[in-house]
């Protein structure tokens, strides 16, 4: 008899963890490694928020609370849609979770049955399919190249559609391409949405705020609001706030779906940290103006990325809308050998010998269903930047 149960095959281990621990390891072991393949800000969570969770402890507030959040918590959530999204809910209709990876986890295990389709447009961040599956659900998985900017059309989604179709998942902007999706482009999907009453929506906001070129965020309930009572929105406070270790996502949706989600909370994690809790709220009622900061350097840093990257041979790099990554695509050096005689037969090839020659980590574009790329974070300073990208450019140059 075997000890793991059955489901856990259906998973794999996230892939951006994994890069991340190798190069932690080749570091730890002497070398000079660069790693491109994490996914928070380098920035400081604000004094203003590390204040506030100070005053928490010293002021005792260290007690559990309620599984879906405090209610001053519940409330700065609810104002933050109001706020930023034009959408009203209540204190009942949100819920705040062990950052937004445990509210997608909770959502799809909680409404998801086995044999249930969940639409998931590729490129994707890594771990929606394998949520999925754990769930017994069946990942569709719909490709979107760079040809039409990684983002799905009218018709994909459509003909992806069928009668077992329970959610329909959105990243914008997205993990790992930066592509997001302008408000016209999301009303020709909801449009598709509104024909087929039984599909759920579920919408992955977490980039929301880190949008370049005067690029104008919209969100699916906020464009189509006859969607609203099928539309789970999650966003959180790692992205945004540098929060990353705080771990708080929060999601609203109708009632139903919010007290199912509870309840499967309850019985796992129970509530998010009340110390983190206290911090959140501050984050996202109190100035704003760090937020900003951070986001015109990773415009910055963006603008400087794409423009080493192309200069590589052999890649081609898209200018993204948001987040913190850019998606290359690098079927130009596939096929070659490199400088030390290794063959470039894939991706993951790609990104392996590129650690193991140059010292740069970043993650394969088959970890985001989507191979022939690879994905960079930004998230780190100019300087360390130039010195990843011209590293790249060297191992590229090298190919034969």
């Amino acid at each position: 008899m075997t000890l793991t149960a059955a489901r856990l095959d259906r998973v794999a281990p996230s892939q951006t963890i994994a890069v991340t621990a190798k190069a932690r390891q080749l570091k730890a072991a002497g070398r000079n490694v660069i790693s491109l393949s994490v996914g928070e800000p380098d920035f400081e969570t604000p004094r203003n928020v590390k204040d506030a969770a100070i005053r928490a402890i010293e002021e005792g507030d260290t007690r559990y609370t309620d599984v879906a959040g405090t209610l001053a918590l519940r409330k700065a959530v609810a104002a933050k849609f109001k706020r930023d999204n034009n959408l009203d809910y209540s204190p009942e209709e949100i819920v705040v979770s062990t950052g937004g990876k445990q509210v997608i986890f909770n959502a799809l295990l909680a409404t998801v049955d086995a044999g249930d389709e969940v639409i998931i447009p590729a490129p994707c961040w890594v771990s929606y399919p394998d949520i999925v599956e754990l769930a017994e659900g069946k990942p569709v998985i719909v490709p979107a190249g760079q040809n039409q900017g990684f983002k799905i059309t009218a018709a994909q989604l459509e003909a992806a559609i069928t009668p077992r179709t329970k959610w329909v998942i959105l990243n914008n902007p997205c993990n790992p391409t930066g592509a997001a999706y302008s408000r016209e482009e999301l009303k020709s999907l909801t449009d598709v949405l509104m024909r087929h009453p039984d599909v759920w929506v579920f919408t992955d906001d977490i980039y929301e705020k880190l949008v370049y070129g005067g690029f104008e965020f919209a969100t699916v309930a906020e464009v189509e609001p006859g969607l609203r009572e099928r539309t789970l929105t999650m966003n959180g406070c790692s992205k945004a706030y540098a929060m990353t270790g705080w771990r708080i996502g929060f999601a609203g949706a109708p009632v139903g779906l919010i007290k199912a989600m509870d309840k499967l909370q309850g019985q796992s994690t129970s509530n998010t940290s009340s110390i983190s809790q206290a911090a959140a709220v501050e984050a996202l009622i109190g100035p704003q103006d760090s937020v900003e900061e951070m986001r015109q350097a990773f415009e910055r840093r963006r603008d400087l990325v794409v423009r080493l990257l192309n200069e590589a041979p052999g890649v081609r790099c898209a200018t993204p809308d948001g987040a913190f990554y850019v998606f290359p695509d690098i079927h130009g050096c596939i096929g070659k050998v490199t400088a030390s005689g290794k063959t470039i037969d894939s991706d993951e090839a790609f990104v392996t010998a590129l650690l193991e020659d140059e010292g740069v980590a970043a993650v394969h574009g088959g970890a985001f269903m989507f191979p022939g790329h690879f994905r960079v974070s930004y998230a780190t300073s100019d300087d360390v930047l130039v010195d990843a990208c011209n590293r790249i450019k060297r191992f590229c140059e090298g190919l034969r």
